[in-house]
């Protein structure tokens, strides 16, 4: 599935965990990189394992929730690389996990707006350069959870469901300027993220099964979702830009079978109704 890419990417939660992963991929695939997050020493991380592989990459500081930062994140970008040829919008947040009428609304608003906001933001900054070009993608993290109700995460679920339809409507906005949009679910890995539901006591109480996906080797590695991710950079599933990619299926194959996704509407979220009755 190793495809080759050119041009700038931007990753977002680049500090560490699947953002590092991607960063990695893109760099060995030709991409100049930029790492963007709060933690700047993560983010220093990524950037020296990059070049010490005879890669482009630099980092840079960036809250994705706040529009000045988001702005100066994609200038920045710009005057050091060039233009933003793929954004990975991938910062995220999980918590917090209970029933939600007990949680504190400002801590799920919060999730509600790292997972929505950012990349709504972070899109926003860097869309009319590629309109101006007529080409760019844009690879918006999502999750499986966002197509299911999953109870004590609502949070996450609301945000991320959120994400994959707002990844469906820019795409279609965008199709006539040559920007293709995408949603994927990288699997279940064991990022910080993951780290911390499975060691908070909330977590532990409201989702044991969590922990069981783990327990028995189910998890993903990271490398899946990054393949996944350089696939979708390469430009060969701009074909069905708006769609949701899994791992572990094989988009190639998904791709392959375009005529039938068209046709079935699939990888989209979509409400099933009864037949009317005549």
């Amino acid at each position: 599935m190793r495809q080759s890419a050119s041009g700038v990417a931007l990753i977002t939660g680049g500090g560490r965990g699947l953002g590092r992963a991607f960063a990695m991929a893109l760099a060995r695939n030709g991409m100049r990189v930029a790492v963007a997050a709060r933690s700047e020493d993560q983010l220093e991380e990524t950037v020296r394992l990059i070049r010490a592989e005879g890669h482009e990459a630099i980092t840079v500081r960036a809250d994705v929730t706040e529009k000045g930062e988001a702005e100066a994140m994609a200038g920045r970008v710009e005057a050091e690389l060039g233009p933003v040829d793929l954004l990975v919008n991938n910062a995220g947040s999980g918590a917090p996990y209970g029933p939600t009428w007990e949680l504190d609304s400002s801590e799920w608003w919060r999730t509600v707006e790292t997972n929505l906001k950012g990349p709504l933001l972070c899109s926003n900054a860097v869309i009319p350069g590629m309109v101006a070009r007529g080409l760019g993608r844009i690879i918006n993290v999502a999750s499986g959870a966002g197509t299911r109700s999953i109870p004590y995460m609502s949070a996450y679920v609301t945000s991320k469901a959120a994400l994959i339809r707002f990844t469906e409507v820019l795409a279609e906005e965008l199709r006539a300027h040559g920007v293709s949009v995408f949603a994927i679910q990288p699997g279940t890995v064991r990022t910080a993220m993951a780290e911390n539901l499975l060691q908070s006591e909330a977590g532990k109480r409201w989702l044991p099964w969590f922990q069981a996906i783990f327990e028995k080797g189910q998890d993903d590695p990271p490398e899946r979702g990054a393949a996944l991710v350089t696939y979708l950079a390469s430009g060969a599933a701009d074909a069905l830009s708006g769609r949701f990619f899994m791992v572990p299926e094989d988009p190639a194959g998904i791709v392959r079978r375009e005529d039938q996704v068209r046709e079935r509407d699939l990888y989209v979220l979509r409400m099933g109704r009864l037949d009317h009755e005549s």
